[in-house]
Formats: C-alpha cells, sequence, structure tokens
C-alpha cells in the first residue's frame, strides 16, 4: 500500500466515525429528520426484504453501526473498496434527511446546510474514486 494511500484513508474515514458516534448519541432527535426519507426508502426496501425495519431511530443506529465499521475497515486497509462503496451508499440516506437546504427558510442555515450537502456530495465523490481504486494493480476493465 502506498504511503498516500496509508493516510488517505484514515483521514476520509475519519468525519464517519465521528459523525456516527454524534448521530448514535442523539439517535432521537436523529429519527425525527430521518422519517421522511425513511418513510420514502422503506416501502422500497421492503419489496427486497418484506422484514425490513420501519422504526427511524432503529434505522439512523443501523445506519450509524454500519458507517463505524466500514470507516474502519477503509481506515486500515480492510475490503477498502468494498467499504468505501458501503460508505457512499450510507451517505446519500445521511444526506437527504439531514441536510435538505431547500426546505430551510432562514437564510444562515440554508447556507450551512447548503454547505454540509455539498460536502457530502464531495466526500461521495471521493469515496466512488475509492471505491474504484486498485492499488495500482490492473483492475477489472
Amino acid at each position: 500500500m502506498s504511503l498516500s494511500r496509508m493516510v488517505a484513508r484514515p483521514m476520509l474515514s475519519s468525519i464517519f466515525v465521528v459523525g456516527a458516534v454524534q448521530a448514535l448519541k442523539n439517535a432521537d432527535a436523529q429519527a425525527i429528520k430521518a422519517k421522511p426519507v425513511a418513510d420514502r426508502i422503506v416501502p422500497l426496501a421492503r419489496r427486497v426484504v418484506p422484514q425490513f425495519p420501519d422504526d427511524p431511530t432503529l434505522l439512523v443506529r443501523a445506519n450509524a453501526g454500519v458507517q463505524i465499521g466500514s470507516a474502519l475497515a477503509l481506515a486500515t486497509g480492510r475490503a477498502p473498496r468494498l467499504s468505501a462503496a458501503v460508505l457512499a451508499a450510507s451517505l446519500v440516506p445521511t444526506t437527504a434527511a439531514g441536510h435538505r437546504f431547500w426546505e430551510v427558510d432562514d437564510p444562515e442555515q440554508r447556507t450551512a446546510q447548503k454547505l454540509h450537502f455539498f460536502k457530502n456530495v464531495s466526500l461521495v465523490g471521493g469515496l466512488v474514486i475509492a471505491a474504484g481504486d486498485t492499488d495500482g494493480r490492473p483492475g477489472v476493465a
């Protein structure tokens, strides 16, 4: 593993560990934000997995657990491509639930939420790059 990967992966992972720990500590408050997104995702998920949970607090906790596990895996170089892909996928509902800037009336809060939204879009971009990184070896293509 190159030095840049050895340093970059933990750096990229750090926000997910910190954010997921905060989500676990504030799961009830986060669940209120997550409910509109959960209400749209759960029926789709139940088409594939009929037992998919619909409790927003449980979904927040599960997402946080997935983020912590995947972030630690990415940081330590364990299944880095898979863990980066899982983090990218987990960030989509997190962003949709937590940073709905288009619904905020206060200009300062709207700007703050817009910055967080696009920070997360940038993180997804970095994770997509990490998910395709073959450590310099030939890839599938």
